[in-house]
């Protein structure tokens, strides 16, 4: 299992500066992989890119780059671009972000999104290959075919003809498109004591293409807090999982809702929603449920987060990437550099 950094998005309480000295520490640290995130703030490429130029050896992923933000050739473009600064070291991680970012910031219906996803990867895959991209579907038609437009393929050769796929998937039929289409699964909330049933999907998926889980990277984003009292670590990611469960998405969709009641806990996921909601927000954070905290997260002293390690590791986990819940800097430093001593007393490092 190799380490990961999820940094997320820019936030009223980050800087791009703090985000690069993470990735920088990660780099020394030998993590494989440093993620960014976009929502309706900060985009993820204009970070990876920037982060491309000040790192030496640590792969750059966007998690994720939204699909209905771009058309699927300017997100092969800025895929290949950022690999070629970069020299191969890209990731492209993908998702259909939810109904209330896709229709009411980007204005594109979110109908389809499996059917959706299908497409924009496949043209994602034509255009970083350098074949001719000509395609039709239900959503994408190019060239366009009543008008002046030609069958065009990339105007430059990047490093790869392949850059590794993922898939933001919460579901099970996204799960199982991500195991058929993708190179790797971008997950949440993601629990050992879970992973079967999810990675079932996943599974079904990779034997449509008859393929296996080799090869195929299993990348939860992970909380990790680390202090002695797991109570109060369980603490700073209470808020967290109340915006996600609670506020993330309508009542009537709710994908990480969806998912905790999937996990066993439907009466919470029920309250913590109703509540977030009612825009009681403190009191949603306190009806998320400790166990759903600690199963979904790295908390306490390096030596517990070392045994929750061998967990992740045997529950198919393949890139652990965390979440940092530090309140600065020179904090989140301390935690980078504390997950990786965790990492080698685990054993289950690469």
């Amino acid at each position: 299992m190799r380490l990961g950094l999820s940094l997320g998005y820019q936030t009223a309480w980050s800087t791009p500066a703090d985000h690069l000295a993470l990735a920088q520490e990660a780099d020394r640290l030998g993590y494989s992989v440093v993620w960014a995130a976009e929502a309706y703030g900060s985009d993820s490429p204009s970070m990876l890119a920037w982060m491309a130029g000040q790192t030496q050896r640590i792969d750059l992923g966007s998690a994720v780059m939204q699909i209905p933000g771009r058309t699927p050739a300017m997100t092969a473009m800025t895929a290949a671009t950022i690999d070629a600064l970069s020299g191969g070291r890209f990731r492209l991680g993908l998702g259909v972000s939810g109904p209330q970012v896709s229709e009411g910031w980007h204005g594109v219906r979110f109908g389809k999104p499996l059917a959706r996803t299908r497409e924009f990867v496949d043209i994602v895959k034509l255009a970083v290959a350098r074949k001719e991209v000509a395609y039709d579907g239900e959503f994408y038609t190019l060239p366009l075919p009543d008008g002046p437009g030609k069958a065009l393929r990339l105007g430059f050769h990047p490093p790869r003809e392949h850059i590794p796929i993922y898939l933001a998937a919460v579901g099970p039929k996204n799960l199982e498109l991500a195991g058929e289409i993708a190179d790797g699964w971008l997950a949440v909330f993601y629990a050992p004591e879970f992973a079967d049933e999810q990675l079932a999907s996943v599974r079904a998926g990779r034997a449509k293409v008859g393929k296996d889980l080799a090869g195929f990277d299993v990348v939860p984003s992970v909380p990790v807090v680390v202090g002695d009292d797991i109570a109060s670590c369980a603490e700073l990611v209470r808020w967290y999982a109340a915006l996600y469960v609670g506020g993330m998405g309508s009542r009537q969709q709710n994908f990480y809702n969806q998912l905790a009641t999937r996990m066993g806990y439907g009466d919470a996921a029920r309250e913590v929603q109703d509540l977030y909601l009612a825009k009681r927000q403190r009191d949603a954070a306190a009806a998320v449920p400790m166990e759903f905290i600690d199963r979904t997260s790295l908390l306490g002293p390096k030596e517990r987060i070392a045994d929750r390690m061998r967990e992740y590791a045997a529950a198919g986990v393949t890139t652990l990437s965390v979440t940092l819940f530090a309140a600065d800097q020179e904090s989140g430093v301390q935690t980078l550099r504390t997950v990786a001593e965790a990492l080698d007393l685990s054993g289950v490092g690469e």
